[in-house]
């Protein structure tokens, strides 16, 4: 998605001088067929051909051509744009939409004329560039989230306060009592001898908000004979970022965490967050005209497992008593439209004895979180939270799996508003609990 090309002499590309362009090859090769159309939420909501894929498409060509400046029009449309990625499941040219669409956000960037760029600005160079920082705010948030919400609501503040910072509380995830890094130790052994070396990303939200989720997957690597390795220097994989347009910040955090990962002589790399496991799969694209990153990129690249992927490929221990659930599943779509991966999470939810699996409809369709979308087009990710949320409670469903925090904060969010006790739940968590099930079931 990240691949950019280095030639700037070509005269389509004049408009991009101040970021990497897109080769020439992808920007003309949408046939204009309209596959995409059907399967694009933004077009699905409007039905505006600038709104779709092939729109799209058409003014980043326009813009390289120097026939179409960065007007507010453009700019809106490409952050109007999920970049979820459904268009390139569906594309019979193969067309990387996300290259294109991510190109043109990073010369939006640069021009720094995109709404609320200097907050934006801050928070990817000044706190996900560090942990620390991180945590500092994350330890003031969970200090508001425990104590100050609660007393506004209760002497009726929130009646005063502007509804999108309302909105903004309500979607955020709880901040976690205790941060994943700080309670397990850097190198953690099975009871039996370990047959695989893994390292652990913590993520920098995964470590904060969802850290319940991270000791799940620790302990269900630790039940598969996986000798795990979390480094302590790790950072932010840079996703956010780079889907925002900064690829200066995305390169130095990937950088940081090749040196990170690359010496540890590992089996693989395996990732719980969707969207994090998707871009360390980029590395290689990212940093392939870098001399220096090249071979380790691709290294890392080629170590780097989502976690569902990773069980299924080292044939993953079946819990074995039964587990009573009725589950159905959301594809994430940096899992099922990057990643390319459908079957994993569902053969692993399958696997759980007593679960009875029913399949979502429209499983595929983005939920309308997109990294940080539902906090700056809220209206929208609302209307595409409700087509999801509707097919969602059609099941019947006692649990909503899906494999990445935006998602299940999203969908945890929407099922609220609908009043539904559904619970929603990493398909990580369940196997924990199913395997923890087995356990109590042997005593």
């Amino acid at each position: 998605m990240t691949s950019m090309s280095s030639d700037t002499k070509s005269p389509l590309h004049h408009s991009f001088a101040q970021v990497e362009i897109p080769d020439d090859d992808i920007l003309t090769q949408c046939m204009h067929c309209g596959l995409c159309l059907p399967v694009c939420p933004t077009y699905s909501l409007v039905g505006i051909e600038r709104s779709s894929p092939r729109g799209r498409i058409r003014l980043i060509k326009e813009n390289a051509a120097g026939r179409l400046s960065l007007t507010e029009t453009f700019i809106d449309e490409m952050y109007f744009c999920l970049d979820c990625q459904a268009c390139a499941t569906v594309c019979p040219a193969g067309v990387n939409y996300g290259q294109l669409v991510e190109a043109a956000r990073a010369q939006i960037y640069e021009s720094k004329k995109e709404s609320g760029f200097w907050l934006k600005k801050f928070f990817f160079r000044q706190v996900f560039t560090s942990f620390k920082r991180l945590k500092f705010l994350a330890r003031l948030l969970r200090l508001y989230q425990k104590w100050f919400e609660p007393f506004l609501k209760r002497i009726g503040l929130f009646r005063i306060i502007p509804e999108r910072l309302v909105r903004m509380q309500e979607l955020a995830p709880r901040i976690s009592d205790h941060f994943f890094d700080e309670t397990i130790s850097e190198k953690t052994l099975p009871t039996e001898q370990p047959k695989y070396r893994v390292g652990m990303l913590s993520g920098c939200l995964m470590n904060v908000m969802f850290a319940d989720i991270n000791r799940d997957t620790l302990e269900v690597l630790l039940h598969n004979y996986c000798e795990i390795i979390t480094p302590r220097e790790q950072v932010c994989c840079g996703s956010l970022a780079a889907h925002n347009g900064d690829f200066e910040i995305a390169k130095k955090l990937a950088r940081q965490n090749i040196d990170i990962f690359f010496r540890l002589n590992l089996d693989a790399i395996v990732i719980n967050s969707a969207g994090c496991s998707a871009f360390m799969k980029e590395y290689a694209q990212l940093l392939h005209g870098d001399e220096k990153y090249r071979e380790k990129a691709a290294r890392i690249t080629g170590l780097t497992r989502d976690v569902h992927e990773f069980l299924m490929e080292i044939d993953f221990k079946k819990p074995v008593s039964p587990f009573q659930s009725k589950v159905t599943y959301h594809d994430a779509c940096h899992l099922v439209h990057t990643q390319k991966i459908s079957a994993a999470p569902r053969d692993l939810i399958k696997s759980i004895p007593g679960v009875e699996y029913v399949e979502l409809d429209e499983a595929s369709w983005c939920c309308g979180s997109a990294g940080i979308y539902n906090l700056i087009r809220y209206n929208d990710s609302m209307k595409i939270l409700d087509r999801k949320v509707k097919n969602i409670l059609q099941t019947g469903a006692d649990i909503l799996l899906t494999g990445n925090p935006g998602c299940m904060g999203q969908i945890a969010y929407g099922l609220k508003k609908a009043n539904s006790p559904m619970q929603v739940m990493h398909p990580i968590t369940l196997l924990n609990l199913a395997y923890k099930n087995s356990v109590r079931n042997d005593q």
